[in-house]
């Protein structure tokens, strides 16, 4: 690559893309990477500020910025990722169905941290439409060495940065717990919430069972709606540190694995998240799902309908971002709850 004054340039091959910016009316290439620079190109190409072009010099250990990014791409996608063609030196990864984002964050950073180059991604652990734009990659400089190119290879991995795991489509059951409830004291207003929220997912209740607070009951409904086929189940009530309350318990008498009892997220800090041996979620739901817009259960969801192992570190990372601010108008979940 050689700068040389644009006037002198007539004739020769321009080595990146030349944008133009006005506000509110456009930002795009007036000139793409490869053209031949004409005499009628002088004036415009002074009028978006560019006194020097850069033209292309042969140099073998050298790459152009739509080639380095074209090698992060190629580290960075996974499984249902579509890539667009590079432009003005950026290339974009497009979800190609539903499902839950996953990333490699601390992959991603060892490539970010080699400098002149960039991988920017939206939040890993979330739902991602089919058409969504994921992540971009570009170099800084128009030019990298290819040895540099090289490390980013060896930083990012053999496995891909990115994946789209697809929703799956599930049966679930609930079992609502709770004396005032099962003698019909009050009427059950949690699991409409559990039905509309799986719903968005085209999950569906097969089996609902309401049993008293026996923890004895509720490891036995558990335990049925498993044998049934249920491929996760999730109990309401009972799951603060009351005496009386017996949820947990019956989660752990159940068979299943607790991965966690109490998430860093508010609301949703007396969440709990169990895997029977056959690595089914058996969830115990705190109260603030059935009140509250956006909770733990809203954070952890679409990892469950994607079949998605969640570890107790990952729930422990959610503090970072767990504190839902109660805006009027939810965004969820294009807000700061969770990421």
């Amino acid at each position: 690559m050689k700068q040389i004054h644009t006037e002198e340039a007539v004739g020769q091959v321009l080595c990146h893309d030349i944008t133009q910016i006005i506000r509110g009316v456009t930002k795009a290439p007036v000139f793409r990477k490869g053209h031949i620079i004409q005499k009628e190109d002088i004036p415009i190409l002074l009028s978006v500020g560019k006194d020097h072009v850069y033209i292309w010099e042969n140099n073998e250990k050298m790459l152009h910025e739509n080639e380095a990014a074209m090698i992060l791409r190629d580290i960075c996608t996974g499984d249902n990722i579509d890539t667009g063609e590079p432009k003005e030196g950026k290339i974009e990864l497009i979800a190609m169905c539903d499902g839950v984002f996953t990333v490699e964050k601390d992959r991603v950073m060892a490539v970010n941290s080699l400098g002149e180059m960039i991988i920017a991604s939206r939040h890993g652990g979330f739902a991602v439409q089919k058409g969504d734009i994921l992540a971009g990659t570009r170099i800084i400089p128009l030019v990298i060495e290819k040895e540099k190119m090289e490390m980013a290879r060896q930083a990012g991995g053999m496995k891909p940065l990115f994946n789209v795991i697809p929703f799956k489509q599930k049966k679930f059951g609930v079992v609502t717990t709770g004396n005032e409830i099962f003698h019909g004291r009050i009427k059950d207003t949690f699991t409409p919430v559990i039905q509309e929220k799986l719903m968005e997912y085209g999950a569906v209740m097969e089996i609902h069972t309401i049993v008293d607070d026996d923890h004895n009951k509720i490891t036995i409904a558990i335990q049925k709606m498993l044998a049934d086929g249920a491929d996760m189940v999730f109990c309401t009530g009972g799951m603060s540190v009351d005496p009386d309350d017996q949820t947990p318990l019956a989660i752990r008498n159940s068979g299943a694995q607790i991965i966690s009892y109490g998430a860093p997220v508010l609301p949703g800090a007396m969440f709990l998240l169990a895997y029977s041996a056959d690595g089914r979620p058996v969830v115990g739901l705190p109260g603030c799902v059935m009140y509250a817009k956006r909770t733990i259960f809203d954070l952890v969801l679409p990892a469950l309908m994607a079949d998605v192992s969640i570890t107790a570190a990952q729930l422990a990372a959610l503090g970072e971002g767990g504190l839902c601010l109660n805006c009027e108008i939810c965004t969820f979940p294009n807000c700061g709850f969770g990421k």
